[in-house]
Parts: structure tokens; C-alpha cells; sequence
């Protein structure tokens, strides 16, 4: 099997894993992976639940020239635009999980110091203003925003998530919702009790020793 054959296989197999854990819609998300000099995407206006090998795209970094039967993500270019800024990056995965999205709607932030496993793998995501989706301004707004980021809170939209290969970049969207949910939950209970700075710098260095 052909390492492209095997990119689009991966990509297929995290999307549908990504509808049939409820964190995106039939017609919502997208999940891209850069390889040399292309960018493999999903298609637009295909069935998150069904994807296939053989629906996945592939885009020319270099003259955004397409291969494949469908029609690229509208989001293409923002995939583009993170990439462009983040070399380090090799996956991206831009989803609508509820609560994840609920802050974003909220212009809130997701607390990533009350659980050891978020502050590892997420950091602190940040939050970027809105835009329209599809736009130029969409994508420059979110790569902003990716540039000392591992997960941006997309206002009024969703989220997204990148890392160096697909299964960080899916794991730390997991991790994001439920970071989320734990912040919700936390906040009904009366409120979380984060980790102290001690704590946290001892964190970062497991994760950067």
C-alpha cells in the first residue's frame, strides 16, 4: 500500500471514529494531514459517517492544484494557512464537539489547569474572534491563533486541533471536550480547584524535560 493510500485510509477512519463519538456532524468538520508537498483532506458535502479511503482529496501546497472526485473542504484554505505557520504541525482536525463548542459560542475559556491530562496534551487553548466560515479571513484568524496553540476555541463555530501525526492531533480534540465537560461539571459543583503553579510547571517539564 502506497503511503498516500495509507494517509487517506487514516484520515477516513479518524473522521467516521469522529461522528460516532458525537463530536461532529453529518455535514461538519474536516481532517487534513500534510505529507511532502501535499496537503490529504476530506471532501466537502460527503457523509462524516461514511467517509472512505477513496474520498479523501489531496492538494498541491505549491499550486493548490486538487486530486480526487469531490470537492475540497470550504475550510481547505484555513488547513493551508495553519500549516503555513505551524512547520511542526503534520495533522489537523477541526470539529463541532458540543461543549467544546458551547464555550466558544460563549466566548469562554476552557480551564485546562484542573486536570493533569489537558494542561499535558492541550496547553491552554486559545480562543479566535469570530469570522465567517469558508473565508480568507477565517483562515488567517485561526492560524493566528494556532501560532503558540495547540487547540483554538473558534468563536461561534467549533474547535480545532493540530499536532505532529493524526492520533495527537484526534487525541487532544478528545481531550478538549472533555477538559469542557469536566468544566461544566466543575463549575455546578461550585467550582473547580485548579492545579498550582508548582504543579503545573512540574507538568510542562514531563511533557518538555
Amino acid at each position: 500500500m502506497s503511503q498516500a493510500s495509507t494517509i487517506s485510509k487514516e484520515i477516513a477512519y479518524f473522521m467516521r471514529r469522529l461522528y460516532k463519538r458525537g463530536l461532529t456532524t453529518t455535514s461538519g468538520g474536516n481532517i487534513s494531514v500534510r505529507s511532502g508537498g501535499l496537503v490529504f483532506i476530506t471532501p466537502s458535502q460527503t457523509d462524516k459517517g461514511r467517509m472512505r479511503a477513496s474520498d479523501i482529496l489531496a492538494i498541491s501546497i505549491e499550486d493548490l492544484s486538487a486530486k480526487g472526485a469531490g470537492k475540497p473542504s470550504m475550510e481547505t484554505g484555513m488547513h493551508l494557512a495553519v500549516y503555513a505557520v505551524r512547520p511542526d504541525v503534520s495533522a489537523i482536525v477541526h470539529a463541532h464537539p458540543v461543549v467544546a463548542t458551547g464555550f466558544a459560542a460563549a466566548h469562554k475559556p476552557v480551564d485546562c489547569s484542573l486536570v493533569g491530562e489537558a494542561r499535558a496534551l492541550l496547553q491552554q487553548p486559545v480562543l479566535a474572534p469570530y469570522q465567517l466560515m469558508g473565508t480568507e479571513d477565517l483562515a488567517q484568524t485561526v492560524a493566528e491563533a494556532c501560532r503558540n496553540a495547540h487547540a483554538v476555541l473558534m468563536a461561534n463555530h467549533g474547535v480545532l486541533t493540530t499536532g505532529k501525526n493524526l492520533l495527537e492531533a484526534f487525541d487532544r480534540l478528545e481531550v478538549l471536550e472533555s477538559c469542557a465537560r469536566i468544566n461544566l461539571i466543575a463549575t455546578m459543583l461550585g467550582g473547580g480547584k485548579r492545579l498550582d503553579p508548582e504543579q503545573l510547571r512540574a507538568i510542562d517539564k514531563l511533557m518538555n524535560p
